[in-house]
């Protein structure tokens, strides 16, 4: 069971702050991952809203729901997450964000996902749905952020 990762990076016109504060609320991210709904289930245990601790539930189309939960959080930097629980094809699973500041004030995103799975063939669809839904959610949240 090899890992595969996502790997995407954006530019964005807005400043850190605004950029990190946006993608780092649950709610917000349907934007990046469409068809999906996600709901808050735990605020951080760090004192953040968003930080370490802090966990929701992700349920994409017809598949049963599973929970991602924040395991480091760096305000302005850094956000890395898990699934925690639930039941996905899905092994291994960790997201990484960073950001940082660009020279125009505005932000870099490097953003990387880790899949791997155990069913032949499944790895190579979900990278390329998440890669092509990163990329538009990106764009769109880079436009509202305007």
């Amino acid at each position: 069971m090899r890992a595969s990762w996502v790997h995407v990076e954006h530019d964005f016109a807005a400043p850190v702050e605004r950029v990190f504060a946006r993608l780092a609320e649950h709610e917000q991210l349907e934007t990046l991952f469409p068809g999906t709904k996600i709901r808050r289930l735990t605020d951080g245990t760090d004192g953040e809203r968003n930080g370490v601790g802090s966990s929701r539930e992700m349920k994409m189309g017809p598949l049963l729901p599973f929970v991602e939960s924040v395991v480091e959080f760096v305000p302005g930097e850094r956000i890395v997450y898990r699934i925690t629980s639930g039941v996905t094809p899905l092994r291994h699973h960790v997201g990484i964000m960073r950001f940082t500041a660009t020279p125009s004030g505005g932000t870099h995103l490097d953003y990387r996902i880790r899949i791997s799975s155990a069913i032949p063939g499944l790895v190579p669809l979900v990278c390329k749905a998440l890669t092509q839904g990163l990329r538009d959610g990106l764009q769109a949240v880079d436009r509202e952020l305007r």
